[in-house]
């Protein structure tokens, strides 16, 4: 049975976890859900199983992810699948909502199954990454998670998503405004004298959300707040207010740069 995981990560997680499965689900592609959601119309895959990889924004979908699973025909999928990477708690309610979306979409076709994995939080304008041992063991389980959600998957495991009253009203507290703002908090952020013209931050950005003015990065306003400029900066030259200056970065160790260039179509470099 081919197998195509659709991903969207910041700053490494999800794509650590859609590579995960893949690599445990036999003929399994992967696909950036940016670089799909470009093609008008529609969005109708080619295999018979397909998962959706995406973390989780205060306890809901990115804004992208949202947009994309609104397109998603799943009418001629067998086995739908979501898995939602996430630093805290509120998985059940980002599961719920693609559900929802899908099920109202051209497919008319929710997911069969749905599962979390905790994953260390990159949300840089709230916390710093964790600390070194804290990181490892929280990995070290996100892989154990992994291994037992593809063999989930692959027995065809059924697994609706399931309620919880106080996910859903977190969701129902924080999502809404989240949203509303989320394409222009990149207005937050600032790029200091420590810039090198280096490229990155454009390079990584999956929405393409960033141009260079004269080598330094200035933001478009399509913002999807995945944090990967802000993290990935080698030079830290980027901040979002006063704060974020001593809080440690995180990417994700077994993605490379190049992995997060290609899913804005960059190439690696």
């Amino acid at each position: 049975m081919k197998t195509l995981l659709y991903y969207f990560t910041g700053t490494g997680n999800s794509l650590a976890v859609a590579k995960g499965l893949c690599s445990r689900l036999g003929d399994c592609e992967l696909e950036p859900i940016a670089s799909a959601v470009r093609t008008p119309g529609p969005i109708v895959p080619a295999a018979d199983r397909i998962g959706i990889v995406s973390p989780l924004y205060f306890y809901g979908l990115p804004s992208i992810v949202a947009d994309f699973s609104r397109r998603l025909d799943l009418a001629k999928v067998r086995y739908a699948f979501a898995v939602i990477t996430m630093g805290g708690a509120g998985g059940s309610a980002a599961l719920r909502q693609i559900d929802g979306i899908l099920n109202d979409g051209p497919g008319r076709r929710g997911i069969d199954a749905g599962f979390s994995v905790r994953m260390p939080g990159n949300y840089l304008m709230m916390y710093g990454a964790l600390k070194e041992g804290r990181r490892e063991r929280t990995l070290k389980g996100a892989d154990r998670r992994v291994e037992e959600i593809a063999r989930m998957v692959n027995g065809g495991v059924r697994k609706k998503p399931s309620w919880s009253p106080f996910a859903s009203l977190i969701q129902g507290l924080m999502y809404p405004r989240f949203i509303a703002g989320v394409h222009d908090a990149d207005r937050k952020f600032t790029v200091d004298d420590r810039c090198t013209a280096c490229g990155t931050c454009a390079a990584v950005c999956p929405v393409e959300n960033i141009h260079l003015v004269e080598g330094r990065p200035t933001w478009l306003h399509r913002c999807e707040q995945c944090m990967a400029c802000i993290q990935l900066c080698p030079t830290r030259a980027i901040q979002a207010g006063p704060k974020t200056e001593g809080r440690e970065r995180y990417r994700h160790p077994g993605i490379e740069i190049g992995m997060l260039k290609e899913q804005g179509g960059r190439g690696k470099g």
